[in-house]
Parts: C-alpha cells; structure tokens; sequence
C-alpha cells in the first residue's frame, strides 16, 4: 500500500466544475505577516507530523508550511522554482546527476542552522526508515547524495528522472532538523521541527495551530498571524454548522456537492465559495484477469454506455468535470482519448457490436465494488448510477457492492474484484505522476495489467526528456494505448473547492493542480 497511500483520500467535493463562481472572498489581502490568525475546519485528518511518514493530503499541507523543500510550486504554475535552494539544476544530458546550492543564512525555526548535512539527512532517513505509509516509494531513483560542502548538495540518480525536480518540490522533499530528529525511527511526539512559512505550536486529536516562522527565508510572502487548522473527522454536517455558526472561517475538504451548491446559493449572506483547478481524478479499474472484466468487448461496451454528463448531473447536481484520459485536463500530455474513441453520448449499438465482435452472448452480469467514503460520500451513489446506464441498455445486469476501505484494498490486491473504483490524488502536477504510477512496475491499481511499449518505451523516454513539453506525443501515445486496451476507464476530474466567511481572502492562491495550500496567502479583515 505505496504511492500516496495508494489512492489517497480525495476531497469529498473533488469533481466540481467552475458552475460555481468565486464571490468577494476572491480578493486579496496583504497584512505582512501581522494581520489577524485565520480558523480553518477540514474533514480530512492529519495522519502525521513527521514528513518520513505522512503521504496522505491532511499531512501534505501541514508539510507545506511547517517544512520547506529545495524547490517549491509557485501560485498557480505547474513548474517548481528554487526555494531553500537559491539554484539548482541537472549537471548532465541524462538527467541523472542535479545538483543545488542552498541560500545564505538557513535556520529552523528552533534557531539550529540549516545546511547541506541536513538536506543529506533527510533523504537518506525517509529511505531508510520507508515507512510503508511514507513517501520514500517515489524515490526509486535516488541512489546516492553527496555535500562538498555545507551549501552543496549533489544528487545522483540510478536512472534518468527528468521530474526529480518536481518530486523534491513536493511534500516528499520535506526538510528535517538532523539534530532533532531519528535517523532510524519516526517521532512520535507530534511535534515537528521545519523551517518553513509557520511553526506547529500544537497538535492533537481536535486541531492544530500554526504561528508565523521569525527564522522563516524563502518565497512566501506571510499574510496573517498565524492559522489554527480544527479536524472535523469526516463529519460533513458539523463542518457546514461551524462554518455558517462562525466558528470557522474556511470550510476545506469535506463539504459534500451539495453543501457546496447549497452554499453557493448564499452568496452575499456571509460566506463565498471559492474554486481554484485541480489535478484530481477517478476511474473505474478493471481487472485484466478476471473471466468477465478481462473481456475487451465487456470493458468496450462499458465505454461507449457511461454517460459523464448524466452522472455530473443527477449525481454532482451539475458541478463536475467529465474525464476522458488518464493525464487530466491542465497537465502537459494531456488529450481526449476516450472522448475520440467512445465519444461522449452513449451508444447501445455500438456496445452491442463490441460484445458481438468479443463473442458475449446475453446480459452481462457484473458487479461494480466501491467504498463508501474514501473517495468522496457520492461515491456509492456514482457506482449505482452507472450500474443503471449500463442496465437500462439491455446488455447488462449491474449492481454494486460497497465494502469498507481496510477490506477494499485487501480484496483489490487478492484479485477478487472485477471492476472497481479508484481515486488519485498527484503527488506533483505532471503527466508522469498519471502514467507511471498505474502502468509501470509495481504499478498501484493492481489490475494485472502491463504493455511492454508502455514500460519499456514511453515512460522511460518521457522520464529522461528535461524539456516536458516535448514530451506531448509519446504522452499521446500512451493515452491511446490507454483507451484502446482499456485497463481503466477514466470518469471524472476534479475541481478544489472551499467555502470562506466574508471578510476572509487569499483562497484563490491555495487551490491548484500543484495540491499545495498555501496558508501564507490567507488572511482576515
């Protein structure tokens, strides 16, 4: 159970569309540092406090601005920039050897300097430890890491990774104080010691609470006090109920679809929705070994009988964004794959003619297996919706089956399932976090799936090409394969949503496809 948890835990109102507008808290504020402490309430957890460990969302943002990383995504851009590092960059053609320099004067927030030894330690600990629910999975490549000296830090890789840059801007290249933490264990302490934007003051069951970093040098420019972050646990109603009762000033992952689209009918009653892009997706996976999902014509006539549109509407009341590949929408690489292939209304005749053509006689019989909540509390209601598409053809008896996410993933790995759904949430924004994950070795969906043109040919090319946009047709190439052998079946894409207080601004900074959010951008008149 790798890669960001596997599927990491999508925001409940990931999928919404721009149906929505951004209201007054669309503006902006610039208080230095020094304007008021901002409540945020989120039904995501934190799962943890040391970066060795966490690879969930709830973590990730904590990491964000209580670590710093070398590189870092600026507002809005989908290409890291220096960040603890005042450079950095690939010393060879291969992509193989990256090298950065650090800025003068680095300190955590405890005062302790910050150099070279540190960044050395940081890697080599999270490898070392490989926390089965840590991030150290998506550094394969990392062979060794050299420092000539305190601001120097030379990085050699066992293959070409032209998006290491891109992984080390993530929450995955966190930081540590090597004075304060365990080169062979995790803390257990709650507590965390980074040098970035905030400091984590407190951390228990119910929130944290974050103060700005004194000894704080990089990119961020502080607009508030500080932020306390409260954990609803899932509990949708409680969430809106703070918001609306004041007790929170932002309302993050955890709304419903339609706490949002209720919510947004409030605009100028005291609260704003706001939404921003995402790189979120889901699918439905399709096991290649199983007697009826294995079948090319059954997973045909699937494609050409889901109708996007429809579930966005009857299930996302209209607030959603149909997915027709497996790079989404705003990433380099991108096509519409399944939309040229299959189209986007459904077609009973041609489904018909794809099981004719496989040799499927009579109606299918399939079950469809979710999970209640892991990847949103429509999920369910979305399965059972397309069981209906798919019967109301006359070619299928669909139903569904939902099983807590413990069990989910156990039975998904015994190979019990034929057609389930999944989540993704990228660990950075570029087409290589949508491809190699599911189709490379040791690939997460489980699905017993494999192209040799895939693994041996696109996805090392496209990891060794330093210049991404060039990278367009082999990306293509994959996409097609994709859609043509059907080892998954891409539905919908998600948008970031959060419902502010007036009064409250920034949001618009902290909700885009790099998934960073960024407390340095909030702040409260």
């Amino acid at each position: 159970m790798n890669m960001r948890n596997q599927w990491p835990v999508l925001p409940v109102v990931a999928g919404l569309a721009s149906g929505l507008l951004t209201g007054c808290g669309s503006g902006s504020g610039d208080s230095g540092g020094t304007g008021s402490s901002v409540v945020m309430g989120m039904s995501d957890d934190v799962l943890a406090t040391d970066p060795a460990s966490g690879y969930d969302p709830g973590s990730w943002l904590l990491f964000d601005n209580v670590f710093q990383s070398l590189l870092s995504f600026p507002k809005g851009a989908t290409e890291p920039q220096p960040e603890l590092a005042k450079e950095c960059t690939f010393t060879d053609s291969r992509a193989t050897v990256y090298r950065c320099t650090l800025r003068d004067g680095l300190k955590f927030s405890n005062g302790d300097a910050l150099t070279s030894k540190d960044v050395k330690f940081s890697f080599d600990r999270m490898l070392k430890i490989n926390d089965p629910s840590g991030p150290a999975i998506m550094f394969p490549m990392l062979g060794s890491i050299d420092t000539p000296d305190a601001k120097t830090v030379v990085f050699h890789l066992k293959s070409s990774d032209a998006t290491f840059p891109s992984k080390l801007a993530s929450g995955a290249g966190s930081i540590v104080d090597h004075l304060q933490y365990d080169a062979n264990g995790l803390r257990t302490d709650h507590k965390a010691v980074g040098s970035g934007p905030y400091k984590l003051d407190s951390f228990d069951q119910d929130k944290a609470v974050f103060s700005v970093n004194d000894n704080y040098k990089g990119t961020a420019k502080v607009k508030n006090s500080g932020v306390t972050l409260k954990f609803f646990h899932g509990d949708r109603t409680a969430l809106k109920k703070a918001l609306l009762d004041g007790n929170v000033d932002i309302a993050y992952r955890g709304l419903s679809a339609s706490d949002i689209a209720g919510l947004d009918q409030q605009q100028g009653k005291g609260v704003d929705v706001i939404d921003g892009t995402s790189a979120e997706v889901q699918h439905l996976v399709f096991n290649m070994n199983d007697p009826v999902a294995g079948k090319l014509g059954v997973r045909k006539a699937m494609a050409y009988l889901i109708d996007r549109d429809a579930l966005i509407k009857n299930v996302y009341q209209g607030t959603a964004t149909p997915l027709y590949s497996v790079i989404p929408a705003g990433i380099v690489g991108h096509n519409t794959a399944f939309f040229d292939t299959y189209g986007a209304r459904p077609s009973q005749a041609k489904a018909a003619a794809a099981l004719r053509a496989d040799g499927v006689t009579g109606k299918v019989k399939l079950t469809l297996w979710s999970t209640p909540s892991r990847y949103g509390p429509a999920t369910d209601e979305e399965l059972k919706a397309i069981a209906g598409q798919l019967n109301a053809s006359g070619l299928f008896d669909a139903d569904v089956k939902s099983v807590a996410f413990d069990q989910y993933e156990k039975d998904i790995a015994a190979g019990k399932y034929g057609v389930y759904v999944k989540g993704w949430v990228p660990d950075y924004p570029d087409a290589d976090n949508f491809t190699a994950p599911f189709f490379g070795k040791g690939n997460v969906l489980d699905n017993n799936y494999s192209n040799r043109t895939i693994t041996g040919t696109l996805i090392p090319d496209t990891a060794a090409q330093s210049d991404r946009a060039a990278t367009d047709k082999d990306f293509g190439r994959l996409q097609n394969i994709v859609a043509t052998e059907l080892p998954v079946l891409p539905v919908w894409q998600a948008k970031q949503y959060a419902v502010v207080r007036d009064g409250v601004y920034g949001l618009e900074y902290c909700l885009d496809s790099s998934t960073v959010f960024r407390f340095w951008e909030l702040s409260k008149s």
